[in-house]
């Protein structure tokens, strides 16, 4: 049957930069790309693609693999957490290089927005892969179903064009068209062993050198694969390699019941991704309440579609036929929805509407994976990468420090579970104890993790245990879908913990300045307080009129200048510093402006210091004045009682010095002089006072007087004396007046004596000054003598007075003429000798006439003598005076008072 050319569809999706296509490329095994893309993936819907495995030349293994290191990861889930978030690069796999030498590096070309480039019409002419856009399978085991559709405008379609190798989204092997012989099945050729790895170790390879690598491997694998002309052509209908499920076989059928003609690795490829897409389109359109079961029949009316569409961008498509019964209003609703993919940018070449309503399975889950990628993976971006780099980087890095993972793809990496568990150790250490996991166990491991990342973390369950650990190459898609959920929800995560971390801060910051907000208040407020209340204070402060009080006032002034007012100015400058930080940390966060309220501003502040300024200055204005004035008053007080007080001795000084008259009448005013004494001592003593007061005010200088309290008081003594010695005087001046017996001489000359004895003018002479004043006037006597002559004179008292001391003086010097006074006075002459020489009686001042007179009569004395007066003439004063005394007084010459000699005055001339 004439086949026409159909429609062909070629959805090409590249997962890195996508690069310039090979455009007239020349044939030949030899044949070399004039530009190799980095890693150019293309996904073709128009057949199932078998699952590639890699060439044993083609292994692949690490790139600029660092030096092996230890691992230094602690068991400790948390210790783990925290290398690992430090890990800066990743590992990218790469095959070997093939024999074909690769050309030379070339800068590549730049990378699209889009996660998902497509080829335009232009290129579509250009390819050579043509792919039959309508469903014209041969199926075995559905021998009613027609080799091609009967679509009103195709008729006559066939496929008439072979398919050529395309490579897959997650291999970099070529793959081989359906007439050259397929590759045995074989698992990759196992990595050589590898050391623990550390986040240190690992983070080593720097960027250049995984961009060196990358390109390496995107040249390895454009030389390695076949060019579309080198693959044989052959019709579809006789390739029985290629075989398809029928259009509306359920994904939940089992996998024996969709056809004998496919592989069992086809089914299982098929059945995995359908599945994976069908959940994820479900967790998509959940909030509409409706839910797809068959993903290739019943998104043919475009409904469920277009709710996809409409809760994946957020936005309404519009109108459309709700229930779409017949063909044309399915074909209008899948149009709107296509429109709107295009309308977001999204190229789609070759996609009708009949596709989708005619359930053609590739076409439709090639949508889904471009809308997949677009609206699940695309925003995956690490360091510059493509998504599918950016997942794979987020990967390794999360997983870099755990020792049993590796991940280096999307595919065979995961199977044994690890790298799953190690995903959520990482993130959640709280529900997992990686350390304790069981490593042999991989159902039982991804089971665990499949179930807490679905009811702890919210992660739908896209795959089942058995889509990944029972095959031997799991399919990448589908897995890149599973694990961008997983990124997106630990990134949301990390996103919310950031947040709340930033709220924290925030709130830790905002506290911060609240707390200095209210510091700053509070410190105000109480100093503006403490101003105020010292303001008042001053104000109400009196004086009591005295020194100590107004020095007591000032001492307190003097001390708030030094203390307080000191502590204020340095809060006052802190309030202000305060202040300013305080906006400036808002500022920083560019947060409202703090104002504090008007009776706390600076401006307040400074209106208040202004107060306090100038009622200081007034207090320290009214403390000196007042201190000033308290010593004025000092002073005219000491000067008032000064000046008086010197005037009253000055009139005693002179009443005394002008007494005149009797005896008795001068006496009588000076016993008055005398009584008016005792208060001039009061008052002195008032003035004494004063004179203190104003030495505590430190007066040192009075203008309004020229007298000291020294000076007044030295005064006060000489006129107390004054009138003593005169009182005294004038007593003895009447004593004396009746002494008729002594001279005036021997009066004046016994009063002297006596005044110069009576040391405390007391007009009286104790023992002692009293045994003084004799000796002076020459009367000796021993000790028991004067005691006997004392208390004899005082009549038995402590003192004599004046009268009896001149009485005892009149006795002793008056001449009695009796014989006992004469032999007396012979003896004291002669010195006690029982003779007298005339020098004896020379040196007692005896005239010459009566010494002449006296030789002459008193008879030679012949006794024994004093060696000195040998050779002298020598007078018996003894025989002498025995003459003249008769017989019955001459026992008294031996003893003139009874035993007792009688005071006589030595060498004085007193007869």
């Amino acid at each position: 049957m004439a086949a026409t050319p159909s429609r062909r569809l070629l959805l090409e999706v590249a997962l890195g930069n996508s690069g310039e296509k090979d455009r007239g490329a020349s044939e030949g095994a030899n044949r070399k790309s004039p530009r190799q893309p980095m890693a150019d993936v293309r996904y073709t819907l128009a057949e199932p693609v078998p699952t590639l495995e890699l060439e044993p030349d083609a292994a692949q293994v690490p790139l600029a693999e660092t030096p092996k290191t230890p691992s230094s990861a602690s068991p400790a889930s948390s210790a783990r957490s925290s290398a690992c978030y430090g890990f800066t690069s990743g590992y990218v796999s790469t095959p070997k290089p093939s024999p074909v030498s690769t050309p030379p590096y070339r800068s590549p070309p730049t990378r699209t927005s889009s996660p998902a480039a497509v080829v335009d019409s232009n290129d579509r002419h250009n390819h050579h892969n043509h792919y039959n856009h309508h469903n014209h399978y041969n199926h075995p085991n559905h021998p009613n179903h027609p080799n091609h559709h009967n679509h009103p405008n195709h008729h006559n379609h066939h496929n008439h064009h072979n398919s050529t190798a395309t490579h897959d989204s997650n291999s970099s092997k070529p793959r081989h068209s359906s007439s050259s012989p397929r590759p045995p099945s074989s698992s990759p050729s196992p990595s050589p062993p590898r050391s623990r790895r550390t986040r240190s170790a690992v983070s080593h390879r720097s960027q250049p050198e995984l961009h060196a690598a990358r390109l390496q491997r995107s040249a390895t694998i454009s030389a390695s694969t076949p060019t579309k002309k080198d693959a044989p052509k052959e019709p579809k209908a006789n390739n029985p390699k290629r075989r398809s499920l029928p259009p509306h076989a359920s994904v939940d059928a089992n996998p024996e019941h969709l056809g004998s003609n496919l592989t069992k690795m086809d089914d299982k490829w098929i059945i995995v991704q359908q599945k994976t897409f069908t959940k994820w389109l479900n967790t998509k359109i959940e909030p509409r309440g409706v839910r797809v079961k068959d993903l290739v029949t019943d998104l043919s009316d475009g409904i469920l579609l277009i709710h996809l569409l409409e809760c994946l961008s957020c936005e309404s498509l519009g109108r459309y036929a709700s229930r779409p019964k017949l063909r044309v209003q399915k074909f209008e609703n899948v149009g709107i929805a296509l429109n709107f993919v295009k309308s977001r940018g999204i190229a789609m070449i070759n996609i009708g509407a009949e596709d989708i309503v005619d359930g053609n399975r590739k076409i439709i889950l090639g949508l889904i994976w471009t809308l997949i990628l677009r609206f699940t993976i695309s925003d995956i971006n690490a360091e510059g990468m493509t998504a599918k780099e950016g997942l794979l980087l987020w990967c390794q890095r999360k997983t870099a420090c755990y020792d049993e993972v590796e991940v280096r793809d999307f595919s065979t990496s995961w199977n044994d579970g690890l790298a799953f568990c190690a995903l959520l150790d990482i993130h959640r250490p709280d529900l997992i104890d990686y350390d304790a996991l069981d490593k042999s166990d991989h159902r039982g491991n991804m089971q665990m993790a499949f179930d807490l990342a679905h009811k702890e973390i919210g992660i739908p369950a896209l795959l089942d245990v058995e889509d990944v650990c029972d095959v031997a190459r799991p399919d990448e898609k589908s897995l890149m879908t599973y694990i961008a959920y997983w990124f997106h929800a630990f990134s949301q995560m990390e996103k919310v913990e950031n947040a709340g971390r930033r709220v924290e801060k925030f709130v830790n910051n905002m506290q911060g300045a609240w707390e200095m907000q209210s510091a700053y208040e509070r410190r105000m407020a109480a100093l503006l307080k403490q101003i105020r209340e010292q303001i008042e204070r001053w104000q109400q402060a009196e004086f009591e009129g005295t020194y100590i009080d107004a020095k007591r006032q000032a001492s307190e002034f003097a001390s708030h200048k030094r203390g307080r007012k000191r502590d204020w100015v340095a809060e006052k400058s802190d309030l202000a510093t305060l202040l300013g930080n305080i906006k400036t940390k808002l500022g920083t966060y560019r947060l409202r402006a703090y104002e504090p309220p008007p009776e706390l501003s600076l401006e307040t502040m400074e209106t208040e210091w202004a107060n306090l300024t100038k009622s200081e200055m007034m207090r320290g204005q009214l403390i000196n004045e007042t201190i000033r004035d308290i010593k004025n008053a000092l002073r005219k007080s000491f000067a008032d009682k000064a000046n008086d007080f010197a005037l009253a001795l000055n009139t005693m000084q002179l009443a005394i010095s002008g007494l005149e008259g009797e005896v008795e009448d001068q006496l009588m005013h000076v016993q008055r002089l005398s009584s008016s004494l005792p208060p001039l001592d009061a008052y002195l003593e008032k003035i004494a006072a004063v004179d203190e007061k104003c030495r505590e005010a430190n007066i040192e200088e009075n203008d309004f007087t020229t007298y000291t309290y020294d000076e007044l008081s030295y005064e006060l003594g000489l006129v107390k004396s004054s009138v003593q010695k005169k009182l005294a005087f004038l007593d003895n001046q009447m004593v004396a007046r009746s002494m008729t017996n002594l001279t005036p001489i021997q009066l004046e000359e016994f009063e002297s004596v006596f005044r110069h004895f009576d040391r405390d003018d007391s007009n009286s002479l104790s023992e002692l000054e009293f045994s003084a004043a004799l000796a002076s006037l020459g009367l000796v006597f021993s000790e028991d003598e004067m005691h006997d002559y004392f208390l004899e004179t005082s009549h038995g008292r402590d003192r004599v007075s004046f009268e009896q001391f001149i009485r005892f003086m009149v006795d002793v010097t008056e001449d009695q003429n009796t014989a006992e006074q004469v032999f007396q006075s012979f003896r004291e002459v002669a010195d006690g000798k029982p003779y007298v020489t005339e020098m004896d009686l020379r040196h007692s001042l005896v005239p010459d006439e009566v010494i002449e007179q006296l030789l002459n009569i008193i008879p030679v004395h012949s006794g024994p003598d004093m060696a000195e007066d040998r050779g002298m003439p020598q007078f018996d004063y003894i025989s002498f005076m025995e003459k003249l005394i008769s017989p019955q007084n001459n026992a008294a010459l031996q003893d003139p008072a009874n035993g007792r000699s009688s005071p006589t005055k030595k060498s004085n001339g007193a007869h």
